[in-house]
């Protein structure tokens, strides 16, 4: 049954091709109101493909864009259900001028698919849907049950979704979750992610005096919130570039010496991971290796600085405000609400005299891991097998995907990370692209999950 299922996808590519590129023809920006009906139009367009697979689909209205689901429960009680997760929206496509060909009309160079959208994240939903339409041309029925959900936030936030999966954890629940937003770990080499790392943002601000001061009169004898914010953002930070916050580190784990082995054979390099981004000389916390701290351990990073005279030439003021934009990606076991309360109190504690603060909590994603030793992921190692013949990597990511965290406290559901695109596919960028190469292994791999899903302790 698997073998037909795969001869069938790989005979079929053309034609999964020309759909993926009827899929990166609608120009579904989510993050500006100018493209709303066209995220309506993706919406329609992915449910139009879920009911040609065989599921039932409903399009859900939300506040912001429409939230697609597509279920089949034929497989019957006795076999996992599985809840497959994507987005069809994009990111915007500025700057226009920077593209070889217009972003959104795909076109297909040196057995590529160059598109926004092309690799985040419609071409691996693309991946899922294709493994569902062979089950369904070769009329085979679905060894699991299948829910699909697609929204169209994710590169705004999700935050419909936030609501939504708690408002629908009935038609929701499953018994693992797959979701394809992140990548192989090289070309040929597919991987699986077992582990993101949490989120926390905040805008800060330092008020000083009530109005922005000449700084030739009162220099010298105001506090200049600039000035100061800089000195405060600065002290997060000792000199082996660890966090200052008190009892930030108390909850992070230490990493498995077997997981620093395994790392140890992959081939990183950080003379090439360097020049990859224009540095001769990497950064971070002492005593650890780069994917160390990119996987395993925490960060701050100050994203942003803004406050008095940002134009053209000179004007010599003492501002009144100074903000900054600040993160923090957590390790394995950190709580969001504790390190965020953490922040908090350290920030009020380090304002400077003569200032006062104001502190914006632009929202949290808790870290998340999944056991290495899952059934579940045993049956997505052998899926990868069947596709790329070739076992897969097991890799942490050092990102974020808020909607892991949401299963795992609103489902209670681990997440399977199987993602086939490659770090330089330009995501977020001009010149995305997707290798259709890994379109295929990812289309093969999604149908021999579901089949391995179906007996996951094999």
């Amino acid at each position: 049954m698997l073998t037909e299922i795969l001869n069938h996808i790989r005979e079929d590519q053309p034609a999964a091709i020309d759909r993926l590129c009827d899929y990166l023809k609608i120009p579904s920006v989510s993050t500006d109101p100018a493209f709303k009906e066209h995220c309506q139009t993706a919406a329609r367009w992915t449910a139009n493909q879920l009911s040609e697979t065989g599921l039932e689909t409903t399009i859900h209205q939300t506040t912001g864009h429409p939230v697609v689901v597509g279920q089949s429960k034929s497989a019957g009680p006795d076999v996992p259900t599985v809840l497959f997760y994507g987005h069809y929206d994009v990111q915007p496509p500025d700057p226009l001028e920077k593209w070889t060909t217009p972003p959104f009309e795909p076109t297909i160079r040196e057995n590529r698919v160059y598109a926004r959208g092309s690799s985040d994240d419609k071409g691996q939903v693309m991946c899922f849907i294709e493994a569902l339409r062979a089950y369904q041309v070769r009329n085979i029925p679905l060894p699991v049950n299948v829910t699909v959900l697609i929204e169209g936030e994710e590169e705004c936030g999700s935050v419909a979704l936030e609501s939504f999966v708690p408002q629908h954890a009935d038609i929701l629940k499953a018994d693992i979750a797959v979701v394809s937003d992140t990548s192989m770990w090289d070309y040929g080499q597919p991987a699986i992610t077992y582990a993101l790392r949490g989120l926390l943002y905040f805008d800060v601000k330092l008020f000083g005096p009530s109005r922005d001061l000449h700084s030739g009169v009162y220099g010298g004898t105001v506090p200049n919130p600039a000035t100061l914010l800089t000195r405060v953002l600065a002290s997060l930070f000792d000199d082996d570039n660890r966090v200052t916050i008190p009892g930030f580190y108390d909850d992070v784990v230490d990493l498995d010496p077997a997981e620093r082995d395994e790392w140890e054979t992959l081939g990183f390099c950080d003379q090439v991971y360097g020049k990859s981004i224009g540095l001769d000389a990497l950064f971070g916390e002492a005593d650890f290796s780069t994917l160390e701290r990119r996987w395993a351990r925490p960060s701050c990073d100050v994203n942003g600085l803004y406050g008095g005279y940002m134009g053209e030439g000179a004007k010599t003021v003492i501002p009144s405000f100074a903000g900054g934009k600040v993160s923090f990606r957590l390790a394995a076991n950190q709580d969001a609400i504790k390190i965020k309360q953490a922040f908090i109190d350290w920030f009020h504690a380090n304002t400077p005299a003569g200032c006062t603060a104001k502190i914006e909590d632009h929202g949290h994603a808790y870290p998340v891991i999944v056991p290495r030793d899952s059934d579940y992921l045993s049956a997505a190692k052998r899926a990868v097998q069947h596709a790329a013949g070739k076992p897969p990597v097991l890799v942490r990511d050092g990102a974020t995907i808020p909607v892991v965290s949401t299963f795992k406290t609103e489902l209670g559901l681990d997440t399977l990370l199987i993602g086939f695109g490659l770090n330089d596919d330009n995501l977020h960028s001009p010149n995305e692209k997707f290798e259709l190469e890994n379109y295929k292994i990812g289309c093969l791999t999604h149908a021999a999950l579901l089949y391995e899903l179906a007996n996951p302790s094999d």
